[in-house]
């Protein structure tokens, strides 16, 4: 199954979401000014992020994004589920009856075959997605005992600060 770039997006604003603090919703200005692209793709991604509960939605003047559950409840196969859709790998257009009309009930049986081997090829590969969370990985990535926060709203404001205040945080996190 070939991803989309969606996917990859939808990861990067969960990422960011994740690593917000909790209390200060994200804006979507910012979350576009940082992937870049077309505002209205991004609004779709978004949405679906929101269908799928993985994010919510805030309004209001300082209102923007929230994640909807923590981190660690996200797995990377609700990130492709919630941009993708269900995953089938194999569409199944209905080649091999058409072509092998003549051969049935052997044309069927050949169809039901090659569909059950990608099934468990699919099924196998969301296996492993579930197997990992959002927290998890950016714990392992940051070599660090917890997803560490900062606003990052304050990166439009203050830029130069706002590195200093990522290298603070990290090194605070990775000394407890």
């Amino acid at each position: 199954m070939q991803l989309t770039k969606a996917t990859e997006q939808a990861a990067c604003i969960l990422t960011l979401l994740a690593t917000q603090e909790h209390d200060i919703p994200l804006s979507s200005e910012l979350i576009h000014q940082r992937l870049g692209g077309s505002q209205s793709y991004l609004q779709k991604i978004m949405r679906r992020l929101v269908v799928a509960e993985l994010i919510k939605s805030v309004s209001g003047n300082n209102g923007g994004f929230t994640l909807a559950k923590p981190a660690n409840e996200i797995t990377v196969y609700s990130i492709v589920e919630a941009v993708e859709g269900e995953v089938h790998s194999y569409p199944n257009f209905g080649f091999i009856d058409r072509v092998f009309a003549e051969a049935q009930p052997l044309a069927s049986q050949a169809s039901q075959t090659v569909n059950s081997i990608f099934d468990k090829a699919d099924a196998a590969w969301i296996n492993v997605l579930k197997q990992h969370n959002l927290a998890e990985i950016l714990v392992d990535l940051l070599q660090v005992t917890k997803v560490p926060t900062i606003n990052w709203n304050d990166s439009i404001m203050a830029p130069k600060n706002f590195i200093t205040q990522i290298r603070e945080n990290l090194a605070e996190i990775k000394l407890q």
